[in-house]
């Protein structure tokens, strides 16, 4: 979905939008990160940090409302108000009776030009711990998580059925085509490498359109749609274009995970008692 400045119509784009799938079928709707607003983090402004709130709050009240309406379980991703000067950048779940199943802090955070996560987001201290709900165990994590194997592998040790990651991503408009294009691809090849490795479906959900850089310092973001869900060797199941809004449901075997891993058993074979020097941030 593109997002605009006005919150209250994001919402009702939103709520339009989960019915759809709803009526499509869907069991289980995912949505894109920070998707109550535009991506504020292309600048550093106090002034962004009154769109956080807390948790349970406005957001969790309104999304657990068409949960329970639509009989769907839904991942949202907030702006997190913890405390006075304590912010999290938070992917709650609500289960289908609109109560909260759970949720998630965002762990890798950010500080790249146009991405200025740090100045927001304080990292996630809840851990790599799955969800349960109705339709799964779900690994959820937030966009820049989906770059580290790590955190999907801690999710899949700890019982995932699915690995889940709402996005916010694109391309700054100085960056060549080619070069556009290199990082797209990075992007969804690192996440099914994720379904590969852990043998689980991967749901990744990115926002669209162009967002203009509030400080006119950059060209403002492209963000690069994409969405896609990869099936447990890797397998695409469903992309979506790169600029277009779109609700798409999709069909997911929940049992094929055990048959793929019975073929590629890596976590059999995993050699444990090698991996300590992986809890060092570099090997000299």
């Amino acid at each position: 979905m593109a997002c605009t400045a006005d919150v209250q119509a994001n919402k009702e784009k939103l709520a339009q939008k989960i019915a759809e799938a709803a009526r499509k079928g869907a069991e289980l709707v995912v949505l894109q990160e920070l998707h109550n607003s535009l991506y504020f983090c292309q600048v550093e402004s106090t002034d962004n940090f009154d769109l956080a709130e807390p948790i349970p709050g406005p957001s969790t009240e309104y999304f657990g409302a068409l949960a329970k309406a639509f009989g769907v379980v839904i991942v949202t991703s907030l702006f997190e108000r913890r405390a006075a000067g304590l912010y999290h950048n938070t992917a709650v779940v609500i289960e289908r009776d609109g109560k909260i199943a759970g949720k998630y802090r965002k762990m890798h955070i950010p500080d790249d030009p146009a991405y200025y996560e740090k100045f927001y987001f304080t990292p996630g201290d809840i851990g790599f711990e799955p969800i349960d709900t109705s339709v799964g165990r779900l690994g959820v994590q937030v966009c820049w998580d989906q770059w580290y194997p790590e955190g999907a592998r801690l999710m899949a040790l700890r019982g995932a059925e699915l690995l889940i990651y709402p996005t916010a991503i694109g391309t700054e408009s100085s960056d060549p085509a080619d070069e556009q294009e290199r990082q797209r691809e990075a992007w969804t090849t690192v996440q099914r490498g994720h379904a590969v490795a852990n043998g689980l479906p991967v749901i990744s959900v990115n926002r669209t359109g162009w967002e203009p850089d509030p400080s006119g310092q950059t060209g403002g973001i492209t963000f690069w749609g994409s969405s896609f869900v990869a099936g447990p060797q890797g397998e695409f199941l469903y992309r979506a274009p790169q600029n277009e809004e779109v609700v798409e449901v999709i069909d997911i075997d929940m049992k094929r995970s055990e048959n793929v891993r019975r073929w590629w058993p890596f976590l059999r074979d995993r050699r444990i008692e090698e991996f300590a020097p992986l809890a060092k941030r570099f090997l000299d």
